[in-house]
């Protein structure tokens, strides 16, 4: 563990050698990394886009933005009973964010944000930190507007860290440690993918995307 200041630098090195930062807790100023023995990741050919969640998606309720409130966005995750994110984490993403690396998807129903998703993007590879949500599918719908979004500008790896049930659901699997570190490796030597080189996809482009994963 340790204590002092993570510099975008030490992220950046991090996350390029496969492993991320967590805390016990939010007032708990240490900090351990970590490598999971057994990865999460969601394949970007894999997300389950279920016929509930499509029709939302189509739906007019929400709008969806990118990068538009990333300090709110990771600020919206960590409000809650338990969190690895303490304030040095947070200075850490923001540092992040400002030199381009780090983005979140957020998700509003007029002029509320009612959830969201960020994380760290490095080569082709993006590793999602954390989402949120106050309404009913937001972060779902966050979720599914980023893969899209990362399908169509070139990125290869979606990094969830560990799996839930919840990511389960959405597609979200387990892989040894081995075989992260090689699929990492291939996402970082192939090239740049930039995020904002498209506009982000909403509607129907966003179901467009995902219309080959494994829909039920």
């Amino acid at each position: 563990m340790q204590a002092g200041r993570i510099t975008p630098e030490l992220l950046l090195r991090a996350y390029a050698a496969g492993v991320f930062p967590m805390s016990e807790a939010q007032d708990d100023p240490r900090v351990f990394w970590v490598d999971p023995e057994r990865r999460g990741i969601l394949p970007l050919d894999g997300f389950h886009l279920s016929r509930s969640l499509r029709k939302t998606i189509l739906k007019t309720r929400f709008h969806v933005t990118l990068d538009m409130a990333f300090d709110e966005v990771v600020r919206g995750c960590a409000a809650r009973e338990e969190t690895w994110i303490n304030d040095n984490i947070f200075r850490g993403y923001f540092a992040l964010h400002r030199l381009g690396y780090a983005h979140s998807v957020e998700v509003w129903e007029r002029d509320d944000l009612v959830g969201g998703v960020y994380g760290v993007a490095l080569g082709r590879a993006f590793f999602g930190e954390s989402m949120f949500s106050r309404a009913t599918d937001a972060s779902k719908i966050a979720l599914a507007t980023l893969i899209a979004h990362l399908r169509q500008t070139g990125f290869e790896l979606f990094d969830t860290q560990f799996t839930t049930e919840h990511l389960v659901s959405l597609g979200a699997v387990e892989v040894p440690r081995a075989e992260y570190h090689r699929m990492l490796d291939a996402a970082l030597e192939s090239g740049v993918a930039e995020i904002l080189s498209r506009p982000l996809p909403t509607g129907d482009a966003v179901v467009a995307q995902l219309k080959d994963g494994p829909g039920v």
